[in-house]
């Protein structure tokens, strides 16, 4: 039996580059819902020593950090499920660090979460904006 080919992937297995692509794609589509919705983008993948923010939009007035959850398939469960209390905790210490480096510590604000769910070819099967998703 002949040595598999270098960057082969064996049968039934999805090429790790693939797994890197799903997060760009999912960010990409909820720029897109985002803007088409109104929201006016601030910062992309906005980071800090604490961590990243995916990105920060403004609506009426409301700085509104937001998370980007993309998943293929179902097997992991729901994007959004994966915003857990710890990933919380976080979100809510990296907006009050953007509000303070921008200068925005009295702007009203909220935490968004963008679930994102793509097929095996990363193409759209669902894009849902859950507004003020993380409380606090």
């Amino acid at each position: 039996m002949a040595a598999p080919q270098p960057g082969a992937v064996p049968r039934g297995r999805t090429p790790s580059l693939d797994r890197r692509l799903v997060g760009p794609a999912g960010e990409a589509a909820a720029l897109a819902h985002l803007t088409a919705s109104g929201l006016r983008v601030v910062a992309r993948d906005w980071r800090c020593r604490l961590g990243q923010l995916d990105l920060v939009c403004e609506e009426a007035g409301v700085l509104v950090a937001v998370e980007v959850k993309a998943r293929r398939g179902d097997r992991f469960g729901l994007p959004q499920e994966a915003v857990d209390r710890r990933k919380q905790a976080k979100l809510r210490a990296l907006l009050d660090a953007f509000r303070q480096a921008s200068g925005r510590g009295d702007q009203p604000c909220r935490i968004d979460v963008v679930a994102v769910r793509m097929d095996r070819e990363l193409r759209l099967l669902s894009c849902e904006h859950i507004r003020d998703a993380v409380g606090g």
